[in-house]
């Protein structure tokens, strides 16, 4: 039902390819959905980079989601379809408001670069812009159609470079952000760019990147793969050969075809230091080197900043792998830590509680996302920017482990009940007080540049030496040193090889 206080006017907004008509999403909240913000990248726009939208006539209905883009996950999408044409926005703004006065929070999903979607149940953005912020998500390339390199591809390319095709959408969807936002209340020059997992490493690719300034002036960084090796052009470009040749023919293959080749590189187990193709690499113009050098060298797009990660990162990614025995663990540590397969078996000791199965998944959890959290946060803090860290550590009522990936999501949106299917449903008033101390600490963050504001426990900024964080458990708290010493070896890991 249409509030009371909100004409048909507020709900009609012209962009700059023409007009569009969203609904009422609550009390107060308009919400937009399925605003394209590039040309669909289907046919010969398969594997090129984004192009600007197609303008139209008349008012165009902003009432559903558009597709997401294919994948073979359900990640509790309320988008109707899946298709390559999948470069859609949606956008919740509060009603009345006055055109560029409120602050942005753009949300870019996380889904290891092979799904994902800005239409999921539990990144609702109608309580965030209940508080008085535009909420904004965002759909992008993801699989092999976000980032399959291919020397033919790289051969059209002006650039001389293929890939990171999921990246160069997200570039394009802050552009339109920024010509377009404050139709809806937003104010371009006070964009927050949040996200989790590969939502999270690829603004803090951005951040590395030269195409990176000005797209968003502070960033929220949930669970970030940053700092991570990336795979070069030429080893990509080599990888990608595998689909075949012809790359006029691979364009010609349906979705569904292209899709189930994806198991041609993507492996079951995945390398914990070592490079991946089928996700964002260093191409030598986009990404002209890794994260780690940019950071520590104090290079980077530096800017107000929040990271952090969750108690259990990586059990649940390890759970299935086939690494259960002493002689296969130190196979693992060989592989990964060459030359220092000592040094990291006194770090992740094989026989400390939990055993192997354990070792390992905090492997995962500290190469993947626990290092590239804290290389963030001194990074920032030593460029000279206000900096917080977080580790979520609430679980739930009958939850027992974890918490793991992803599962703050609901909490920073509010949206307790939507939850992935292989979590505990149930909450509390606890849950739903962290879940508001969350809240309350983003936006005051987006509004202000700092996440502390009245009733919120104190949260210090960050300081190298301190080591300090925030722990969101069933009650906020200061603490220092989170796996200071897994994170060191890491770090002096990576110093041996010059990365």
């Amino acid at each position: 039902m249409q509030d009371q206080q909100t004409g048909a006017a507020d709900l009609t907004v012209a962009t700059r390819c023409g007009p569009i008509a969203g609904a009422m999403a609550g009390s107060g909240v308009r919400v937009f959905k399925g605003i394209p913000y590039a040309a669909p990248p289907v046919g010969a726009l398969r594997w090129r980079a984004p192009r600007p939208p197609a303008p139209w006539r008349g008012v165009r209905p902003a009432l559903e989601f558009g597709p997401d883009c294919p994948q073979s996950a359900d990640v509790g999408s309320r988008s109707k379809t899946r298709s390559e044409d999948c470069l859609y926005l949606n956008v919740w703004a509060p009603a009345g408001a006055a055109p560029g006065s409120l602050p942005v929070m753009v949300w870019v999903h996380g889904g290891s670069f092979m799904f994902g979607s800005g239409a999921e149940a539990r990144l609702d953005g109608t309580r965030l812009a209940a508080m008085g912020v535009v909420a904004v998500t965002i759909n992008y390339r993801v699989g092999l159609f976000g980032y399959l390199a291919h020397p033919a591809l790289s051969r059209e390319s002006e650039h001389g470079v293929s890939g990171n095709y999921g990246l160069l959408d997200q570039i394009a969807a802050f552009g339109w952000i920024r010509d377009n936002i404050a139709a809806f209340g937003g104010d371009p020059s006070r964009v927050t760019a949040f996200g989790v997992s590969a939502g999270s490493a690829s603004l803090s690719l951005l951040l590395a990147s030269p195409l990176g300034g000005g797209l968003f002036q502070q960033t929220i960084l949930e669970s970030a793969g940053a700092g991570r090796r990336l795979a070069s052009l030429a080893d990509a470009e080599a990888a990608g050969t595998v689909l075949g040749t012809d790359i006029d023919a691979l364009r010609a293959l349906p979705a569904d075809e292209v899709l189930a080749k994806t198991s041609l590189l993507s492996p079951k187990v995945r390398g914990l230091t070592l490079p991946r193709v089928l996700r964002p690499i260093r191409d030598g113009w986009l990404l002209p080197e890794d994260e780690r050098p940019v950071f520590k060298q104090g290079r980077l797009h530096a800017m107000p900043t929040i990271v952090g990660s969750n108690v259990d990162e990586g059990s649940r990614f390890t759970s299935a792998w086939p690494i259960d025995t002493p002689e296969k663990y130190r196979d693992l540590l060989d592989a990964n830590f060459p030359g220092m397969t000592g040094q990291a078996m006194a770090v992740y000791p094989p026989d400390a509680g939990g055993g192997v199965p354990a070792r390992v998944g905090e492997i995962f959890a500290d190469t993947q996302f626990n290092y590239g959290t804290r290389l963030l946060a001194r990074s920032m803090a030593a460029a000279g920017q206000p900096t917080w860290r977080y580790l979520f550590a609430r679980r739930r009522p009958k939850q027992t482990t974890g918490p793991h990936h992803v599962q703050e999501v609901p909490y920073v949106f509010g949206n307790l009940d939507d939850i992935r299917p292989d979590d505990d449903p149930e909450y509390d008033a606890t849950d739903m007080a962290v879940s508001k101390a969350i809240m309350d600490a983003w936006v005051a963050f987006a509004r202000t540049g700092n996440p502390n504001a009245p009733g919120l426990a104190r949260w210090p900024a960050y300081d190298a030496a301190a080591d300090c964080y925030l722990e969101f458990g069933n009650t906020p708290a200061a603490r220092a040193g989170w796996r200071t010493q897994a994170l060191d070896f890491l770090d002096a890991y990576y110093d041996s090889l010059g990365a």
